[in-house]
């Protein structure tokens, strides 16, 4: 058993000042249960974040599939040429497939992201409105829905190639 000589103000400290020793102290501290000495408020925070970083990955990813849909559903004329759109029907596909393949390593995430949609779709309208400014017009010209216009559902299923070929 290794002794630790730091006091708990110290340790706090520490979780800004050096990352990796507030780390180890604390390990060691639980290995040596000595559970009175662990910053007990830094390492909760810790542990929440841990669990929500994947939830945001998927998060990250159905921002992608609803920007793109939205796209492809609103603005294939802005995009320009005969295959318009194919770039984000491809992104769709991958996001869907990254998120599945976190589905598969953390199962519980496939019951969180349903409710998560306004989330993405915040963030989706973000990046729809840096895409119109990118192409020279105003997104204020455009009545981009303050709520979601897609079911998660329809968001990992939708098969666009029936719209693509009307």
């Amino acid at each position: 058993m290794k002794t630790i000589n730091i006091s708990k103000d110290e340790l706090k400290q520490l979780y800004d000042k050096d990352y990796p020793l507030w780390v180890d102290i604390n390990l060691q501290l639980l290995k040596d249960k000595a559970y009175e000495f662990v910053d007990w408020d830094n390492l909760l925070e810790e542990i929440e974040d841990m669990g929500a970083r994947h939830l945001e990955a998927c998060i990250s990813y159905l921002a992608v599939i609803l920007e793109h849909l939205y796209k492809w559903d609103n603005f294939k004329n802005l995009a320009g040429g005969e295959n318009a759109g194919n770039k984000w029907i491809r992104s769709i596909q991958n996001s869907r497939d990254r998120i599945d393949a976190l589905f598969s390593i953390y199962p519980s995430l496939k019951s969180k992201l349903p409710s998560e949609i306004g989330k993405a779709w915040y963030l989706a309208k973000a990046e729809i409105r840096v895409w119109l400014r990118k192409n020279g017009q105003n997104p204020d010209n455009f009545n981009i829905p303050q709520e979601c216009p897609y079911t998660y559902q329809e968001a990992m299923e939708r098969d666009l190639k029936e719209k693509k070929d009307r």
